[in-house]
This record gives C-alpha cells, structure tokens and sequence, in this order.
C-alpha cells in the first residue's frame, strides 16, 4: 500500500483471481469494494481483470470498479486485427 503513495499511480488493477470468485465468496467481494473505494478516495481508475459473466460484472459495477477488462468483452488479439474488428464494428452500427 506504500506504493500507493510513493508513485503517481493513477489506477488500480484488481486482480481476476477476486474478480473469478466474486460470486461464490463474499471475502472476494469485501475486496473488490474495499479497493475500489480505496481507488475513489485517492481519485484513481479502478479496473477489475478477468470480467467472464454477466454476474461478475454486474458486481464488480455495483461494488465501485470504475473500469473492467475480460473475455466478456472479447478475446485477446494481435493489435494487427483491431482495425478489423473495428471496422466490422462500424459497419454494424452505420
């Protein structure tokens, strides 16, 4: 937690190993909050890793993250196929 203050850090990382038992055990939720509180307090981003379900985000949202990333929202992929994806993407929406 030194870290916290010794750094300009300007966002919090929780780690998917939390996020993945979320929904089974309410110590992992305790944690999810108290660190995105944590981040509000300090005015910092807070990103949970590893969002797969719909529950997992739906919690991570209700107990403060301000950010997530997992396979919910796609798959990892080469930065040469963004351009793909984005494209496909506009074509949907136009």
């Amino acid at each position: 937690l030194s870290y916290l203050r010794s750094f300009p850090f300007d966002r919090i990382k929780i780690d998917r190993s939390f996020v993945s038992l979320m929904c089974e055990s309410g110590e992992s939720r305790a944690i999810v909050k108290a660190v995105a509180e944590l981040g509000t307090t300090l005015g910092m981003t807070t990103t949970a890793e590893g969002v797969e379900t719909e529950d997992q985000y739906r919690l991570v949202r209700e107990n403060g993250c301000t950010d997530v990333q997992g396979w919910l929202f796609g798959r990892p992929m080469p930065a040469s196929e963004l351009c793909t994806l984005f494209e496909q993407s506009s074509a949907l929406t136009a």
